[in-house]
């Protein structure tokens, strides 16, 4: 990549799209192009195509797309696959047919089996049945990948994807209704904290673990990826730890500073098990992760109280 290339960041006032933002600012590429969806709707082929054809960036990242955690995923799976796919089409599309040089998608460890053997090898896409609480958001991000994987297979594009594990930082969402589970508790703890609360209710048991990457940590290995390498099969992204939710919960309440106690709504669903990627393929590739988890909470805590009130701090 050069300094002068055209990029072209979709979503990048969302959580991962923003800070790749940073990332390229800070790192010193001044060619960047974004639109925000008052300008472009990514799910308006016609108008994505143009926009394509006007502006020929030459780097494509990938970020847009419809996020939410077990219940807004629950509650909108028609919402959830239909506008994914058609984002991811019209955009990849468009990248081929306009010539870019190379496209990065952000996928998703959703895409893996719920019952995947753990930590998750990129192998075991598609070898089970998915998580029922995100299936459709899962499907999507397994049909984009299968697309970019189609153009390099047939067309030799430069398409690669990325899979994440959980991420949370900066410009998170942190609405209760359809946030993920690490902003909803730090939201949950500052709001319980601010009213002199003596509990906190926590959906589920507690029990399931999950992994934690700083999104601005997944800037980086993103930029990595762009730079080293080129091959269509997907690449984990993470940092190769897990936490449970209850110890999660507890390290937040310690950053937040609320000190009563934690109530667990067993009726509630926990979603998947257990879920670590193994990022034995990035590591090999000469890229690791950054950011403490309890530096981040507390990173992301300071960005929250900084931005109450504004679009992205509160509930919308």
């Amino acid at each position: 990549m050069q300094k002068s290339d055209k990029i072209f960041i979709a979503g990048h006032r969302g959580l991962v799209g923003s800070a790749l933002l940073r990332k390229l600012e800070r790192d010193g590429f001044a060619n960047i192009v974004t639109r925000d969806r008052s300008q472009l709707d990514l799910m308006d082929r016609a108008g994505v195509d143009r926009f394509f054809a006007e502006e020929k960036p030459v780097i494509v990242l990938l970020a847009a797309a419809r996020v939410g955690g077990i219940k807004a995923n629950n509650d909108f799976p028609v919402e959830f696959l239909l506008e994914n796919i058609q984002v991811q089409n019209n955009v990849i599309c468009a990248a081929y047919q306009t010539g870019v040089r190379k496209l990065l998608f952000l996928g998703s460890s959703c895409i893996y089996p719920k019952h995947a053997p753990q930590p998750i090898p990129e192998s075991a896409l598609l070898t089970g049945p998915l998580e029922p609480t995100n299936e459709a958001y899962a499907i999507a991000k397994i049909a984009g990948i299968k697309l970019c994987q189609a153009y390099a297979l047939e067309y030799g594009a430069n398409f690669i994807s990325a899979m994440p594990t959980n991420l949370y930082g900066p410009n998170d969402n942190f609405d209760l209704l359809s946030s993920h589970v690490l902003p909803a508790l730090l939201r949950k703890a500052h709001e319980a904290k601010r009213r002199g609360e003596r509990q906190m209710q926590v959906w589920g048991s507690g029990a399931p673990r999950r992994e934690f990457l700083h999104v601005d940590d997944l800037a980086g290995a993103c930029l990595f990826l762009l730079e080293k390498y080129d091959d269509a099969e997907i690449v984990n992204v993470g940092c190769g730890e897990d936490i449970s939710i209850r110890e999660l919960a507890e390290l937040i309440c310690e950053v937040v500073g609320f000190e009563g106690d934690l109530i667990w709504d067993a009726t509630k669903p926990d979603g998947t098990p257990r879920k670590l990627l193994d990022v034995s393929k990035l590591h090999g590739l000469g890229w690791r992760h950054t950011i403490g988890l309890r530096e981040g909470i507390a990173r992301t805590y300071e960005w929250f109280l900084q931005n109450a009130g504004t679009e992205r701090g509160q509930p919308q």
